[in-house]
């Protein structure tokens, strides 16, 4: 029996895989069928794939790995397409996503990346070090779809369907089922859509067109009890605990910016939930919520001001710190390794409460607890 592929051996694997010829630089501004004709050469003759979602994965990066793989395995007849994940997938909503719609994906610890011969990232990218490919096997990524902006070394990938204008990687999943002319199954179309909703609010943040004709295709595929399980699980005592400590701790400087440690979390992705929330207080323009999750620090930014980028603006501030930070206009996130004593980690956490309060434009401002501000 001929050996089994490892994730040394990727670029040669026999076939229209081979990723031998380099891709052109912007695969994204391709139609649709375009993109997907280059994205099944690449695939093509490779047996077995991985796709892996960025860490702590959220319902647009599960849904659009697991569209991925079932496009991999009906039209690139890839024998076995698994859906692996870094982190924990931690606040009710998501894990109702994976329960209610039978979604099979697994922890990154049960699996051995040297069985698969085809590697794909999907809503990241290797530079950005969010997810679990470990620095051996960056260079060995077969296929990068993402929504958010490019990082010019994931062109070195053979296929790589980044830095186009969409507000959701579902959407661009979405697109390639659809150029396949592959219907998906109820619990891929309820995945992809709620995908969509979610990462756009409900289309009303960063949408395009495309991101709304996706909305209306995938309307009447998926199921709308499965949907209703989804957005209404039932909460853990722990979510609500989270909650007043959040509120408890919130600090409002001026009238446009909004600030709450969390302290310490039981799931990572609540730090992004907060940041969401919080942006709800009347006049807010900048919203920013850090905890500590195993000797990490994970921060969340939101932003209405159209002035400034909340992506580049959470890169500026903690590329310095170590770790990894990325993320769109009004929305992003970076993630900080902890080390030392307590008291280093709070001189550190003030530091960067310090540089964003300072790019906000409210520094001088003195901060007013959230529970005794007044109401306008």
């Amino acid at each position: 029996m001929p050996a089994t592929p490892t994730a040394n051996s990727r670029r040669s694997t026999p076939g229209g895989g081979e990723g031998t010829e380099s891709p052109p630089p912007r695969i994204a501004s391709l139609p649709a069928r375009a993109k997907l004709e280059r994205l099944l050469r690449v695939a093509k003759g490779h047996k077995k794939a991985l796709v892996l979602t960025h860490d702590n994965p959220d319902p647009d990066s599960l849904a659009a790995a697991v569209a991925l793989t079932q496009l991999l395995k009906e039209r690139a007849d890839v024998e076995e397409a698994r859906v692996g994940y870094g982190g924990i997938i931690g606040r009710a909503e998501n894990l109702a996503f994976v329960k209610v719609l039978r979604l099979p994906v697994v922890p990154i610890a049960q699996l051995d990346l040297d069985e698969y011969d085809l590697l794909a990232l999907v809503d990241t990218q290797p530079p950005t070090g969010n997810h679990a490919i470990p620095p051996r096997l960056r260079s060995e990524v077969d296929i990068v779809i993402d929504h958010h902006p490019l990082r010019n070394e994931s062109l070195e990938a053979p296929f790589a369907d980044v830095g186009g204008d969409f507000g959701a990687t579902s959407t661009m999943l979405a697109e390639y089922l659809r150029a396949a002319r592959l219907e998906p199954s109820v619990e891929v179309a309820t995945a992809l859509f709620y995908g969509v909703k979610a990462d756009t609010r409900d289309l009303g943040r960063e949408t395009t067109q495309t991101d709304i004709d996706t909305y209306l295709w995938l309307f009447p595929r998926m199921d709308k009890q499965l949907l209703s399980q989804i957005e209404h699980p039932e909460l853990p005592a722990r979510y609500f605990q989270l909650y007043h400590t959040a509120f408890e701790r919130a600090k409002v400087y001026g009238d446009t910016a909004i600030v709450t440690d969390l302290e310490e979390v039981y799931s990572p992705d609540m730090v992004a939930e907060v940041a969401e929330r919080l942006m709800f207080l009347d006049g807010m323009k900048w919203s920013l919520a850090y905890a500590t999750y195993h000797n990490q620090l994970f921060l969340s930014l939101r932003v209405k001001d159209r002035r400034m980028n909340a992506g580049r603006l959470i890169r500026e501030i903690c590329e310095d710190y170590g770790g990894s930070a990325g993320g769109h206009g009004s929305m992003a996130g970076a993630r900080i390794p902890l080390s030392g004593r307590a008291t280093q980690r709070k001189a550190l956490k003030r530091e960067l409460v310090r540089r964003f309060l300072e790019a906000f434009g409210v520094a001088d401002e003195r901060p007013v607890a959230l529970l005794s501000a007044p109401s306008p």
